[in-house]
């Protein structure tokens, strides 16, 4: 007879979880007409990813005029019911918010909403987007390119302090986090607050590949964040990834044989293919799928999401 905690490994082993982030706060409305900036088009696009295979949904909010990250509750109120009366995906609530936010800023929604994940960033870095001013060079809206110019000067903060605020406003709320780690250093802070019982096992990790001020997108990269994250958690934790602009597929083509799960969205990457916009968040979790699936391996549903990461469950949320 197979244990709870037999079945339970049965089900990692076996199922890839898809997340899929649909907006961020990183592209901006200059750079793709696809980008979902509104509450309607950030509805229609986590509905048609969710459709498309996404267990977990990764909401950012914007100001529906000038597309500029937007962290205010009142931002998120405008969708989050509405995506999840239509739904049974998993709705993950950024913490991470802009760079140029404090964090009292950045975790108001996730303390409001009270959502099944938030998502947790783990260090301090540098986060350079200034190269984008290279590949475009027209801009709707002042703020796009005075945003993208400041970021050679910009350090996103994420003290341990920050970091410990924002487990103490939405641990009690039940929510779990997905632990968004841009290099090596940041999974050895996850298991600094993990030591200190302030981090729940089993911990989401998401490795974050590709960015300029965090870890490279290289094969070794991502196998050197799996070996070092193996060492520190062993079972306490399930690994996803997400490779930024060019490098997305090709990251969770690797991590999905490595027997990961993986991110896919417009808010990480702009593209479908060498050159080509994707049209839809639901085109890369389409494109990702379709590598899950020729792996042989098969895509978690949101409720087998929920058992694997241990979820609370869409009946227990602020929305």
């Amino acid at each position: 007879m197979m244990t709870a905690d037999k079945a339970s490994a049965k089900l990692q082993s076996e199922k890839v979880i898809i997340t899929c982030a649909i907006t961020g706060a990183i592209h901006t409305p200059s750079m793709s007409p696809y980008l979902p900036i509104t509450p309607d088009q950030i509805v229609e696009e986590s509905l048609a990813a969710a459709e498309a295979g996404a267990a977990i949904i990764h909401l950012h909010a914007r100001d529906p005029e000038t597309g500029k990250p937007d962290q205010t509750p009142e931002g998120f109120e405008k969708f989050l019911s509405r995506i999840k009366q239509n739904t049974n995906a998993a709705l993950n609530i950024t913490t991470g918010g802009s760079p140029f936010m404090s964090v009292e800023e950045r975790v108001r929604p996730a303390a409001t909403f009270r959502p099944e994940v938030a998502s947790l960033n783990m260090g301090s870095m540098n986060f350079g987007l200034y190269p984008m001013l290279e590949r475009f060079k027209d801009f709707k809206h002042e703020w796009e390119r005075e945003a993208l110019e400041a970021s050679r000067d910009l350090i996103f903060r994420n003290s341990f302090k920050d970091i410990e605020f924002v487990m103490k406003n939405c641990y009690g709320n039940g929510t779990r986090f997905e632990f968004e780690c841009y290099d090596i250093s940041h999974l050895y802070n996850l298991a600094h607050f993990a030591d200190r019982g302030l981090a729940k096992p089993p911990f989401f990790v998401q490795s974050v590949f590709g960015l300029l001020g965090g870890i490279g997108a290289h094969p070794e990269d991502v196998a050197h964040m799996k070996r070092t994250a193996d060492r520190l958690f062993g079972k306490d934790y399930r690994w996803s990834v997400l490779g930024a602009g060019a490098n997305q597929l090709r990251v969770a083509a690797q991590a999905a044989a490595m027997g990961g799960n993986v991110r896919v969205g417009l808010e990480d990457s702009l593209w479908a293919g060498r050159g080509r916009l994707a049209q839809s968040n639901a085109e890369q979790v389409r494109l990702v799928r379709k590598i899950i699936e020729g792996l042989g391996k098969s895509i978690a549903t949101p409720d087998e999401a929920r058992d694997i990461l241990e979820l609370k469950g869409g009946d227990q949320v602020g929305f």
